[in-house]
């Protein structure tokens, strides 16, 4: 028993490393690459931030990750293994595809299949769950289309005036707004590591919590430097201005959903900002209506109009993320299904 709780404890700390590694590249690229902090000064911060975020917001999530979908009885130390070696898995999967994919909505879907397959899932839990991952990101796209359309420029024009003073509030700003994302991060995120843990009672929620937190912390330290540099090369893509609008509206979303108690993904709600301020500001040279139907647009406006989609919102780039947001999960969430179901039948699980 003390060697399978030690497998557990080990595989929540690989995937809190690889959470960590992940986030902090999401949120501190654009203070790095902007050379606003360094990489170690941006990982300190993470760590700390996300360790906030953990205790003081996240505990809502490990509650319901832990004991929301299936009772805390459910996850022994073997389970809890197994489940949170297929979380490792998806993140891996995206990885491999080259697109930020969702650590909740895979732990979620992991823990689902393997109440499913156990059968003492409460499928209440899940519907409220479902139901805010299909609103969240509706309203933050939707959100960041009107600041796109409406006030974008006059965001990127207050930021202008401010930027003369390089050392003062536009560093300020570039920071805290990292350190929210961090917090975001944390809150969201530590359940996806110890929940499983923290529901077995295995390991007490703050314990839990601080190894989930710390594990995050070391990830920002061993790989948030290579995420970091990624994205601070790659934010030419994605100005400056615009980083702070989506990474502020993202942040603000899941610290709420995390309040609530409901598992989501920090990336996918940054992906979904992204493309709705793009898609806003691509909709700013023509009618709205003309983008719902641009066969309405003259040969001329509809040059220029794919011309600015291509460079601001790409349906193709779309198409291929949100494909992986659903196979990621949907991948875990069959296998470990599977997984407990060969298992209960050859007596290895109650």
């Amino acid at each position: 028993m003390n060697v399978l709780l030690g497998l557990a404890v080990a595989v929540a700390v690989f995937v809190g490393v690889n959470i960590g590694g992940s986030s902090t590249g999401a949120a501190f690229g654009p203070a790095t690459g902007g050379g606003v902090v360094s990489m170690r000064q941006a990982s300190t911060l993470m760590a700390a931030f996300a360790l906030v975020g953990g205790f003081t917001v996240g505990t809502n999530v490990v509650d319901t990750l832990g004991t929301g979908f299936v009772p805390g009885s459910y996850f022994t130390p073997a389970t809890s293994a197994v489940v949170l070696l297929f979380v490792g898995l998806g993140i891996l999967l995206g990885n491999v595809l080259g697109v930020s994919t969702s650590t909740s909505i895979t732990a979620v879907a992991t823990v689902v299949g393997m109440g499913a397959a156990l059968g003492g899932l409460d499928w209440a839990t899940v519907g409220t769950v479902v139901v805010w991952w299909l609103v969240a990101p509706v309203v933050a796209f939707w959100v960041c289309a009107f600041l796109g359309r409406y006030l974008y420029d006059d965001v990127v024009g207050r930021l202008d005036s401010l930027a003369g003073d390089r050392d003062g509030l536009v560093e300020l700003l570039v920071t805290g707004i990292g350190c929210y994302m961090a917090f975001s991060a944390g809150a969201s995120n530590v359940a996806n590591a110890v929940a499983p843990l923290v529901g077995s009672g295995a390991v007490g929620m703050l314990p839990g919590v601080a190894l989930g937190g710390a594990a995050i912390g070391a990830g920002a330290f061993l790989l948030g430097p290579r995420t970091m540099e990624t994205v601070g090369d790659d934010i030419t893509d994605l100005s400056l201005e615009a980083a702070l609008v989506v990474e502020t509206v993202a942040a603000t979303v899941i610290t709420g959903l995390s309040w609530a108690g409901i598992p989501a993904s920090l990336a996918i709600m940054l992906t979904t900002c992204v493309i709705g301020l793009g898609w806003g500001r691509a909709s700013r040279r023509v009618p709205l209506s003309a983008l719902v139907r641009p066969e309405g647009l003259g040969e001329a406006e509809r040059a220029t109009w794919a011309s600015d989609q291509l460079d601001l919102f790409d349906p193709r780039t779309v198409k291929r993320v949100v494909a992986t947001w659903v196979a990621s999960p949907t991948v875990a969430g069959l296998v470990s299904f599977a997984t407990f179901e060969a298992a209960q039948r050859l007596h290895l699980v109650g």
